[in-house]
């Protein structure tokens, strides 16, 4: 079950550009142990893809729904994903 991997994508709407939004994210995927990546939309959305073990990929959706202190979530639409085998976290 340890090797048990899944991927959602999460576009966060709201106020979540100019608040270290992304960079929060960064971090805590770290900590977890998560693989993806983060970037600003042109919209004013933040987009998110997150690939790995189900509990610590579900701990970063939630912080998704929050964000940073500054950070005004409306709301996040997720989508599973076939995983990819994702290293590392990208901001960009």
């Amino acid at each position: 079950m340890s090797d048990q991997r899944i991927r959602r994508r999460v576009v966060v709407h709201g106020r979540v550009q100019g608040v270290f939004f992304r960079d929060s994210v960064r971090q805590r995927a770290r900590s977890l142990g998560v693989h993806g990546r983060v970037r600003n939309r042109r919209d004013g959305t933040v987009e998110a893809v997150f690939e790995g073990p189900p509990d610590a990929v579900d701990a970063l959706v939630r912080f998704s729904e929050t964000g940073p202190r500054g950070a005004r979530v409306s709301h996040v639409d997720v989508t599973d994903e076939e995983p990819e085998g994702l290293d590392g976290f990208e901001l960009s």
